[in-house]
């Protein structure tokens, strides 16, 4: 998918999403990284009435996200922390929230001044069973280690979803994700959310795309074409795990 920046429940834009998913009952939707409303950590200094805000939009939307005509939404949210905020993937499934896993890695610069706005309290990389798929999360930068994607390659991973909130150039993402689907053995979706705050910095590019597990790019979307949708078939992940690079056993040291 790619959701527009500013995305809110109930308004125009979420009503012709859900006419998008009409016909995706099967489905698992990978949503873009924290999806609704303006994106926050643009400034270095942290704002918490703004991070309060936001964390409690995202709160009220998981409703209509629920109510979504698919089988299980992958997502992430902001949740206060403390002082701070955690970036929270989970999934819903038939109305039951389940956590997946916080991002680790927070980028710092201008218009993506996460590090100072987030912490992690619940490290670790796990997988979740979702509609009979073994699924990992990587969230946004944490595509960017290719040790996380092989780590839940090793853990069976079918699927590893990938919401994003990236600017305009595609380029080192799509790289990252075909570098993930090659040491993984797993198919690679990402969402990620598209234009931006008026006036304001930073804009976002859109541009979701599928990899498989051979690490080609199968599908992108676009200002035309906003939604795609794939099937994964494991019998395909299954034989990957199987293949170079993904059977090379990690180095055992003695000491």
């Amino acid at each position: 998918m790619e959701w527009p920046e500013g995305l809110l429940p109930g308004e125009a834009a979420w009503e012709e999403i859900t006419k998008q998913l009409g016909d995706a009952r099967n489905d698992i939707l990978v949503t873009n990284e924290m999806p609704f409303g303006f994106w926050q950590p643009t400034m270095r200094s942290f704002d918490i009435d703004a991070a309060r805000e936001w964390a409690s939009l995202h709160e009220r939307a998981l409703d209509s996200l629920s109510r979504l005509p698919v089988a299980a939404v992958i997502s992430s949210r902001p949740v206060l922390s403390g002082n701070r905020l955690v970036n929270e993937g989970f999934v819903l499934m038939q109305g039951r929230y389940e956590f997946i896993h916080q991002k680790h890695y927070f980028p710092s610069e201008p218009g993506w001044e996460e590090e100072a706005w987030f912490e992690l309290r619940r490290p670790g990389f796990d997988v979740i069973k979702v509609a009979g798929l073994t699924v990992g999360v990587l969230l946004c930068t944490e595509l960017m280690f290719v040790e996380k994607a092989r780590h839940l390659g090793k853990l069976g991973a079918d699927l590893i979803a990938v919401p994003r909130a990236t600017g305009t150039d595609h380029r080192m993402w799509k790289t990252a994700a075909s570098m993930a689907g090659i040491a993984s053995g797993a198919c690679i979706f990402s969402s990620n959310r598209v234009g931006h705050r008026p006036g304001d910095n930073p804009v976002f590019g859109g541009g979701g795309f599928t990899v498989d597990s051979d690490g080609f790019e199968i599908a992108s979307t676009s200002p035309e074409n906003p939604a795609v949708a794939l099937e994964i078939d494991r019998a395909i992940t299954s034989a990957a795990k199987c293949r170079y690079p993904v059977y090379v056993k990690e180095p055992h040291f003695k000491s």
